[in-house]
């Protein structure tokens, strides 16, 4: 009889798995959304159940954990991508650190208008430029009260709250959290992590080890996970990310989420 080491049914790599959640309401109009809880629209559901689902299924990805934030529109994207791949009972871990890049004053604001009043490079450097905040958000702002004394945020340290963040900043927030879930992968666990956009962003410069620049120009469309693997052995990322789903659809948004809109 043949004798077969241990180690030869130990997985030399894991995967890990980015989804952007799905569209949520203050998507649908065009507006800084940032800490404010905006929930999923009736396409940010579609999204999840049509494109992240059939996407992840199509590819017999498996998950033992999930990681969300503790805004409403990454939870309830997780949840919907776990119940309709039959997995519901797969822990998901909430973690204030994975929440949007706070927008300041410009929360609530819709991007066109901003940009009638500022004019487009301006806000694309709100947008895009890497050591760039937005004005911090006043009392004046209608969301101010409602993100600050939103509970969702207790476990936020003193002195952590932000009141605008710069994509660099959202990096720096994100990046321990990211060390956190490496560890986990590099243990064998197969990881989702269910985020925002710009938090998607940070992953994949902190992943990837992309420039400042180059991270500028990276744009994720809602729930088309982007998946990598890690050997185990080296702890090292085996090439770059892979988008999964319609190439054409990507692309198509892809290009919607770079534009300031109408």
């Amino acid at each position: 009889m043949r004798e077969f080491e241990a180690s030869q049914f130990i997985p030399k790599l894991n995967r890990l798995v980015i989804v952007r959640h799905g569209e949520s309401d203050f998507n649908i109009g065009n507006r800084f959304c940032g800490w404010h809880d905006a929930p999923l629209s009736a396409i940010g559901v579609k999204e999840a159940l049509t494109v992240a689902v059939p996407a992840l299924l199509q590819s017999k990805l498996e998950f033992d954990v999930v990681y969300t934030s503790v805004l409403s529109r990454s939870r309830e994207t997780a949840d919907m991508i776990l119940s309709n791949m039959n997995c519901s009972y797969v822990p998901v871990k909430e973690d204030w650190r994975l929440s949007e890049r706070h927008y300041g004053n410009l929360t609530g604001e819709r991007k066109r208008e901003v940009a009638n009043t500022y004019g487009e490079d301006q806000v694309m450097q709100w947008r895009r430029a890497y050591d760039v905040a937005p004005p911090p958000i006043e009392e004046t702002n209608r969301y101010y009260y409602t993100i600050c004394s939103n509970p969702i945020f207790d476990e936020v340290p003193p002195g952590h709250f932000p009141n605008s963040e710069s994509m660099h900043m959202c990096v720096e927030r994100v990046a321990p959290m990211w060390q956190e879930v490496r560890q986990e992968l590099l243990k064998g666990s197969k990881v989702l992590m269910v985020v925002h956009g710009t938090v998607a962003r940070a992953l994949v410069q902190l992943i990837e080890g992309l420039s400042n620049d180059a991270i500028e120009k990276i744009n994720i469309a809602n729930c088309v996970p982007r998946v990598y693997e890690f050997d185990l052995t080296t702890g090292k990322l085996i090439g770059g990310g892979i988008n999964l789903g319609n190439p054409d659809y990507i692309k198509r948004k892809v290009a919607e989420v770079a534009a300031i809109g109408q």
